[in-house]
């Protein structure tokens, strides 16, 4: 299965998630693949397809492509900045700047709960597509105490509900027994293997 992304922890999280016997998880950089899809869809399930699709025309015969798509849903700016996380600053904002406009955006903003969603995809060697979903619950810091992560710039201000680390504080095993992330990708693992 190639994974539709080129950040690396990403891939690890997911290939611990969809691992199983005789199945291999590998991402774009690994397969050769260069480039990345265009993300201009209006939703999250559309980015993901997107970029499922871009691995899947690329792919060798009988891989199977899987990508995700992650919005934040922050409830004071009435779910900004949704599926346009990736660019809510602007496209290819270094993640710092993306963290800090964050910050600025929830100055003195008494209610700091959000939700991460998570769309996960994959596309079947012959273009069947099948899908799962995932969201958490959370609060957002004032400040960061770890520096955000490739990619990611709100898991070091995301602290999921019932829970004292951010997303960024976590290791790859203990935010995959909560995040998002990882319930998409539980579900859509748990529907692959039911084919």
């Amino acid at each position: 299965m190639i994974l539709s992304t080129h950040n690396e922890r990403k891939g690890k999280e997911i290939q611990a998630i969809l691992t199983w016997p005789d199945f291999t998880v590998i991402t774009l950089k690994t397969a050769g693949i260069k480039g990345i899809a265009e993300e201009d869809g209006t939703t999250l399930e559309e980015n993901a397809f997107k970029k499922a699709w871009f691995a899947h025309t690329r792919a060798p015969l009988f891989w199977w492509a899987v990508a995700d798509d992650t919005g934040l849903f922050i409830k004071a700016l009435r779910g900004e900045p949704g599926h346009l996380a990736a660019e809510w600053l602007r496209k290819d904002a270094p993640v710092e700047e993306t963290m800090r406009y964050c910050l600025k955006r929830m100055e003195d903003v008494l209610d700091r709960s959000a939700t991460f969603r998570t769309i996960a995809l994959a596309i079947s060697p012959n273009g069947i597509k099948y899908m799962g979903t995932g969201e958490v619950t959370g609060q957002l810091l004032k400040a960061p105490r770890v520096p955000p992560l490739p990619q990611m710039p709100y898991g070091c201000l995301f602290v999921p509900n019932g829970y004292e680390k951010s997303l960024a504080e976590m290791s790859v095993e203990e935010s995959n027994k909560l995040s998002h992330r990882a319930g998409a990708f539980l579900q859509l693992r748990t529907t692959l293997l039911s084919l």
